[in-house]
């Protein structure tokens, strides 16, 4: 994007409206647009000087979304000269190059904030009539709704036995930090979203000096009575009931812990918070307990899982249904079924390519970065097959300065209350042995604390290409918690070879606080800490 004279206006490619309730604003064609921070809080697109024809929005109440690399869409509630009356508009912004969208983004950001600090120090109204109270960052970017039963659900002991009874994650937790005593000996530690403070006793029976649980559900109370309940280590435990984005503490913190892994890694948008955290709490060099996780990915075939997510529209197939037709749903009920992500254990003979991984490194990602992720994909197929989607599991690793130990959800491996996930796709793809899959796998936030899955398959037969395309919903999976089927195991084939091996060569950290990774170990066994 070029900047004109002055930091507040920018040139834009084009723009073009998406909806409005007046009528549609056009511009010359012969003319720059620009994007402009006006009078008071406007945001004015319009062409080189002001005019009536200017689409004009409230930068208190705006918001900008990514649509691809070098488009965005801009929507308010707006107003128009002279008119009283507001109404929601969007716009949607072509740019030329992503690096140029990347830099608008940024530029309003701080536009937005500047203007809603200045609404907040005067004490100025926004355009309903309300004083802004300044949300907090976590509620800025999540709904209200969807806060409250995250909460709900973790304020409840139930679900927090439910984590605790998971033996591979609370063992390893405890591992991680008993054999890496020497990193909390003696250090200041804050637990992020610390739940029953089961992770906080722990660094305190590794010799912590002092531990801040951080919890901003119900659960706080429970915590700080498991705690008392512990004696020997509650006078090294403060228990503080609040989110991380808003919470102050008396020191900085030595060392991370947390626990902040949803469903394919991301799901809940906790990892933000444990960013934030780190920004705000952690000291220069500081240890973070996980350090980095790995999204891994590969293409499977299950044909019994796709024909059983098939089946569920027949319902909807029916014409009379108590005399009425159902038809008219069905194409809608068939998309809905497969915009479910499947959240089981499954074979790993399933998958049909060795798989890719995605890497987070917890102590240098900028919490930005996870608000959109896209991961390119590339395969080789190792049989003749029907691809039905893409599997996906994750693991993290500690990397402590004496054992590091890593924490993995596998397929094969024990499983975990996290078990793996399946994107599967209406169409399957078929492939030959040897021959190349290729596609996108991009995760892109939303309010209710999850992601929308956008996952594109293509593979070439002959001179034509196959492509495979499913928009999956992260919030809203098909948990089918059956035992893995019994496959035949092919005489060629040995168990679990198209497994990554979740080995990483794991060294003290870089000047910069980088974790060195490397390629996995073409042995097996070689550098694996597992209970």
């Amino acid at each position: 994007m070029e900047k004109n004279q002055t930091q507040n206006e920018f040139v834009v490619l084009s723009i073009s409206e998406v909806s409005s309730s007046s009528s549609s604003t056009s511009f010359s064609k012969n003319e720059p647009v620009f994007a402009r921070v006006g009078s008071g809080s406007e945001l004015r697109f319009g062409q080189e000087s002001e005019s009536s024809t200017d689409i004009v929005f409230d930068l208190r109440t705006s918001q900008v979304f990514r649509l691809g690399p070098a488009e965005s869409l801009c929507v308010s509630e707006a107003f128009e000269d002279n008119k009283e009356k507001a109404y929601s508009r969007g716009i949607s912004i072509q740019f030329r190059n992503e690096e140029e969208t990347r830099a608008f983004h940024c530029a309003f950001e701080q536009w937005k904030t500047e203007v809603v600090v200045q609404v907040f120090l005067s004490g100025s109204p926004l355009p309903n009539g309300a004083v802004s109270t300044l949300k907090s960052k976590f509620d800025e970017k999540i709904e209200a709704s969807s806060a409250k039963m995250y909460f709900h659900y973790y304020g409840q002991l139930l679900h927090q036995q439910n984590m605790l009874q998971d033996f591979v994650r609370t063992g390893t937790y405890y591992a991680a930090v008993i054999e890496n005593r020497a990193d909390f000996l003696g250090r200041v530690v804050v637990d992020v979203g610390a739940g029953s403070g089961i992770l906080s006793l722990f660094a305190a029976q590794a010799g912590a000096k002092h531990v801040y649980a951080i919890e901003a559900s119900e659960m706080a109370e429970y915590a700080k009575k498991l705690i008392a309940g512990n004696p020997s280590l509650s006078e090294r435990i403060t228990v503080i009931k609040g989110k991380v984005e808003e919470v102050e503490l008396p020191v900085k913190a030595d060392i991370l812990i947390s626990e902040p892994m949803g469903t394919l890694l991301v799901n809940e948008r906790m990892l933000e918070s444990y960013v934030i955290a780190r920004d705000r709490f952690l000291v220069p060099n500081g240890k973070m307990f996980p350090t980095v996780g790995r999204i891994h990915m590969a293409p499977f075939s299950d044909e019994y899982l796709h024909m059983e997510i098939a089946n569920k529209a027949i319902f909807w197939h029916q014409q009379s249904y108590f005399g009425v037709d159902l038809t008219p749903l069905q194409r809608s009920a068939y998309e809905g079924y497969f915009s479910q992500p499947v959240v089981d254990a499954f074979d790993p003979r399933l998958l049909v390519a060795p798989a890719i991984s995605h890497v987070i490194n917890f102590t240098s990602i900028k919490e930005e970065d996870l608000y959109e992720i896209e991961i390119p994909l590339r395969f080789t197929s190792s049989t003749s097959t029907r691809i039905h989607g893409l599997a996906c599991w994750f693991d993290v690793l500690f990397n402590g300065s004496t054992v590091p130990r890593w924490l993995t959800t596998a397929p094969g491996a024990p499983t975990t209350h996290w078990y793996q996930l399946r994107c599967v796709l209406s169409q399957p793809l078929y492939v030959m042995p040897g021959q190349e899959i290729t596609g996108h796998f991009r995760l892109v936030a939303h309010k209710a604390q999850s992601y929308t899955i956008y996952l594109t398959l293509s593979a070439a037969v002959g001179d034509m290409l196959q492509t495979s395309s499913g928009k999956l919903d992260l919030k809203e999976p098909y948990y089918r918690m059956s035992q893995p089927q019994a496959y035949s195991l092919a005489q060629d084939q040995q168990p679990n070879q198209l497994l990554q091996n979740p080995d990483i060569l794991t060294q003290p950290q870089d000047e910069d606080g980088s974790v060195p990774v490397q390629q996995p170990s073409p042995n097996p066994g070689a550098e694996l800490h597992s209970l």
